[in-house]
């Protein structure tokens, strides 16, 4: 396996996403970055982590940030690039799983009562009307008749 070079870089985005058009700036802003690093660390490929991409995407299409902080890990011809205070994800190697044994059971068990494994459950949505007359229903109750001048002077 080869060396693995870590750097550091402050890209600077805004001269480049303003040759763009307004709706297309974040789309500019990711290829400027491909392209920096392309040209800094002498790579074919560059792989964008999740955690920048979202970072140039949060405000829109139409306003990218104007530099980014990135961490750059080069391995041969492939240089991941993430935004810096990003969690490092991990691959995790899924150990092969056990053979299950079925085991015969004499009782009977009803389909309700048992759950199969990897079904999912799921719960009834109300639909907008049926929550809208819910709230119409609970708004009729909370409401009390207010007494007019008239029958508070025939209670004096």
């Amino acid at each position: 396996m080869a060396d693995k070079k870590e750097r550091i870089y402050i890209i600077p985005l805004r001269r480049e996403f303003l040759k763009a058009p307004k709706y297309k700036r974040s789309a500019k802003s990711i290829r400027a970055i491909k392209e920096f690093i392309k040209k800094h660390m002498k790579v074919d490929n560059v792989l964008i982590g999740k955690y920048l991409n979202e970072n140039v995407w949060k405000n829109g299409p139409k306003n990218p940030p104007s530099k980014v902080n990135v961490k750059v890990v080069k391995e041969d011809k492939l240089a991941n690039v993430e935004l810096i205070g990003a969690p490092e994800e991990k691959i995790v190697e899924k150990k092969p799983a056990k053979k299950k044994t079925e085991e015969k059971t004499t009782e009977k068990k009803d389909d309700k009562e048992t759950k199969k494994p990897g079904k999912i459950e799921t719960k009834k949505v109300p639909k907008a009307s049926e929550l809208k007359e819910k709230k119409t229903e609970a708004k009729k109750k909370e409401t009390k008749k207010v007494p007019t001048a008239s029958e508070l002077k025939e209670k004096k």
